[in-house]
């Protein structure tokens, strides 16, 4: 639960909103009626009396000034309706002037047959591209009208198309949003652009070594759908088309796969609004998830140079198993970690566990991180490092050891307190974004059917002990072993000489 603000622990993209008292202006007319008589406003410059200035406290004829904010103001419920058709619009309302609505599908790379390999990256480069009804040039202008952003995303389970902009032009945004999901036209054009630029793209990937790892490590770790590329294969670019993205699209993007999602929206305006837009999508079953086995492997890619990149990782529950993916969550953020260069300023995160055991004691450690990746049914939980070629087969011993020692019970409580606070605290700054909390009313009522209040989130963060962290950590790393490793990796040790450090 709350699976969008939990994994965005690094992106706090709170929006803090104050109430300021409204500013005063007095009128030409108003100051023309004040009696010659009396002093003018700017006596005081030439030696006179301030006291006959009008006090900010007077009323102005004529003006009424708007109602306050309450100090406290009660967040509004959320309401969700379910179309005959299955789709489902939720919204919830909020003092902010601005909104955020979100069309979020159950599509991601899992549901792609080795034919359609690709075919979610690519539908999330062509989002808010031509349409039937627009020209890619009018729907830029349209959006731009209103002060509109837009954005697109995919990943393994699911698919995003979202929109923000002030909330006097929703009916512009939903009709602009479901236009450009429902009506793409994927012109040749348009579609080759893009597949260059995910030519480029893939080839930047492995400029990013944690980010290719944790990509490879789904691939080595996973038999069945997980293990299906996030990003389109090279081999799969010279296959995709228009036609293909048509196919799939027909097969995945159905009424009862979608959410509308709305932050700061009346339900009943956005109802009146999108019901007529998507009442027509036809109501087909919603397909059984594809199955994944988690398997443990191995992955490494030797590219030479002066560093070694690793990733150790572990199969965790998913988000249908609440409390363990919650102890998963919290359990991330005990270990925390980072680089040995802070760029947040001196401080940053030396509080937690890999930070103060390993970047703080090995100098020849540049990084050491933990990792999450939680889906619904299953996950990963593992360490990603960087350290030099000569010292690497040091540096992944070194992260067994943290996790044994975890497992162990060498956590005390301030280390779990530490943790839960920065977790709720991290989930809780996310969903004073209205994106975010319009991506999670959407995500969460595609994974659970309902959106759970943050409370019960709250709550179950509070109840952990040191004993749930200790029994979740040996439990996972009883599991088999997932290794990655990239760079230089000719020191790497061996599978089964990893593997046997955790058992």
């Amino acid at each position: 639960m709350y699976r969008t603000a939990a994994s965005r622990a690094k992106a706090l993209k709170g929006v803090l909103t104050r109430s300021l008292r409204p500013a005063r202006y007095a009128s030409s007319s108003a100051a023309a009626a004040t009696s010659s008589s009396t002093p003018g406003y700017l006596s005081w410059l030439g030696g006179g009396s301030s006291s006959s200035l009008t006090s900010l406290d007077m009323p102005l004829q004529g003006v009424s000034l708007p109602p306050p904010l309450a100090d406290k103001v009660e967040p509004s419920k959320l309401q969700i309706t379910t179309l005959p058709n299955g789709l489902k619009i939720a919204s919830e309302m909020s003092p902010n002037p601005a909104a955020s609505i979100g069309l979020y599908v159950d599509c991601g790379s899992i549901y792609e047959a080795p034919y359609f390999h690709g075919a979610t990256h690519l539908l999330e480069r062509m989002a808010f591209k031509s349409t039937l009804n627009r020209t890619h040039f009018r729907l830029v202008r349209e959006i731009e009208a209103i002060g509109g952003n837009t954005s697109a995303s995919a990943s393994r389970e699911q698919m995003s198309y979202t929109i923000d902009a002030l909330k006097t032009y929703v009916p512009e945004m939903v009709e602009v949003l479901i236009d450009s999901v429902r009506n793409p036209a994927f012109l040749d054009w348009e579609v080759n652009e893009e597949l260059r630029k995910m030519k480029v793209e893939i080839a930047e990937l492995a400029k990013n070594p944690m980010g290719f790892l944790l990509e490879a490590i789904h691939s080595a770790g996973y038999s069945g759908a997980l293990a299906s590329p996030l990003y389109a294969p090279e081999s799969a670019l010279d296959r995709l088309n228009g036609e293909l993205l048509e196919e799939f699209m027909t097969e995945n993007f159905t009424a009862a796969r979608m959410v509308l999602a709305a932050s700061g929206v009346e339900h009943e305006e956005l109802l009146k609004v999108a019901e007529p837009l998507v009442s027509d999508l036809p109501n087909v079953p919603r397909q059984v998830e594809p199955k994944s086995q988690y398997v443990g492997g191995d992955f490494r890619q030797h590219t030479g140079g002066e560093a070694t990149h690793f990733a150790v990782a572990f199969e965790v529950p998913g988000w249908n198993n609440e409390k363990e993916a919650v102890t998963a969550t919290v359990l991330q953020m005990l270990m925390g970690g980072g680089g040995s260069f802070s760029a947040g300023g001196p401080g940053k995160g030396m509080h937690s566990w890999l930070y103060r055991r390993v970047l703080n004691e090995y100098q020849q450690v540049q990084s050491c991180t933990a990792f999450t990746s939680i889906f619904n049914n299953t996950g990963l939980f593992g360490i990603y490092g960087c350290s030099s070629p000569e010292f690497a087969a040091t540096a992944i011993e070194l992260a067994a050891k943290e996790l044994k020692d975890v497992a162990g019970g060498k956590v005390n409580q301030q280390h779990l307190d530490r943790a839960k606070a920065a977790t709720k605290s991290s989930v809780l700054m996310n969903l004073e974004s209205r994106m975010i909390e319009a991506e999670d009313i959407g995500r969460q009522i595609l994974t659970y059917g309902e959106r759970k209040p943050v409370d019960q989130f709250l709550k179950t963060v509070d109840q952990l002990t040191l004993k749930d962290i200790t029994d979740f950590t040996s439990k996972v790393i009883s599991k088999p072993l997932t290794m990655g490793a990239f760079g230089d990796v000719l020191t790497v040790p061996s599978y089964d000489t990893i593997s046997s450090k955790f058992h």
